[in-house]
């Protein structure tokens, strides 16, 4: 197992083409071969994996979207004078989405001369692209913006509940958009007919979600377990309670990291534990089961054989599942 000690706070983890990659608060992107990329200056805010999955793309306090490879890395956008908040990209249409500020911006990875810029009466802190790569959330105050990723003049259309929505994520059928909120609950929606779906009873505000199990669960974090929402009907997870695994009423479920189509689960935990569980198995399996400070960072490779977690010290590592 590669373990790392970083000097800066890990700000996610990812996978690309050649393995893990971590982003960090020093403006730098570190591959699991340890090689890295100074790319901001300032802290990475956010991080994607490219649409061509070499590399990254990240959004930094420096109003820079940069794409990142191993000895490599070229600015494509920039935000003057603002931070570049969330960012999200396409692998399907190639393009990337990000926000600053009020703006969502769209720039295409084979068209350095594409760009869309879409304005909101608040802060945008999500975005996420539609399966196919030609729709775009962003969350915001109120609920949620839907734009096409292509089109420049057009109205959105909205999808409103009261509260501060902090980031978004469609399902993998395209039918459902599911938001997080400030407080501890989530919201969705049924794209066919905006009906609303209430998903709370969470102790702590819920930092991750991820699709599973081919759509069919959603995974969040947020309680003392991995807390599993049923997507496997035409309405989602109204009138159905959600389940839970992993439960430790001394801890709480940090982060969650999934890989749709696959069933396997991993988790983060406030007390430093990282483990992967199978919610249709039996039991846990405990790939970093010393406790210590809490896991901030995790991923799921697209494969489902591999996790990268790191935690609030810069301690961080691979596990080959």
């Amino acid at each position: 197992m590669p373990t790392f000690t970083f000097d800066a706070q890990v700000t996610s983890a990812h996978f690309e083409s050649s393995g893990a990659a971590f982003a960090l608060g020093d403006g730098t992107v570190r591959f699991e071969d340890r090689t890295f990329d100074a790319v901001h200056d300032g802290a990475i805010l956010c991080a994607v994996v490219h649409p061509s999955g070499d590399g990254l793309v990240t959004g930094g306090d420096d109003g820079r979207v940069i794409w990142s490879r191993k000895g490599d890395a070229g600015v494509l956008a920039t935000a003057k004078g603002q931070w570049i908040d969330s960012i999200d990209a396409s692998a399907e249409t190639k393009l990337i989405a990000f926000s600053a500020g009020k703006t969502l911006s769209v720039i295409d990875a084979t068209d350095a001369g594409f760009r869309r810029d879409f304005q909101h009466e608040r802060t945008v802190s999500g975005v996420a692209f539609d399966p196919k790569g030609r729709r775009i959330a962003a969350s915001t105050y109120g609920g949620a913006w839907l734009w096409y990723a292509r089109i420049a003049e057009q109205k959105p259309s909205k999808l409103a509940w009261a509260g501060s929505h902090t980031g978004v994520a469609f399902s993998p059928d395209g039918a459902f958009i599911v938001t997080t909120m400030q407080d501890a609950q989530l919201h969705g929606w049924r794209l066919k007919d905006a009906k609303n779906m209430r998903m709370g009873g969470y102790p702590s505000k819920v930092r991750s979600v991820g699709f599973m199990s081919r759509g069919r669960l959603l995974a969040t974090s947020g309680a003392q377990g991995a807390v599993l929402w049923p997507f496997d009907s035409s309405n989602g997870p109204m009138g159905r309670e959600a389940s839970e695994i992993g439960f430790n009423d001394t801890t709480l479920v940090n982060l969650v990291a999934s890989a749709n189509p696959h069933s396997r689960l991993a988790a983060g935990l406030a007390d430093g534990r990282v483990w992967v569980a199978d919610p249709a198995g039996q039991g846990l399996n405990f790939i970093k089961a010393d406790k210590g400070s809490p896991i901030i960072a995790l991923a799921m490779s697209p494969d489902a054989t591999r996790v990268a977690w790191a935690d609030e010290d810069g301690q961080a590592g691979v596990v080959d599942l």
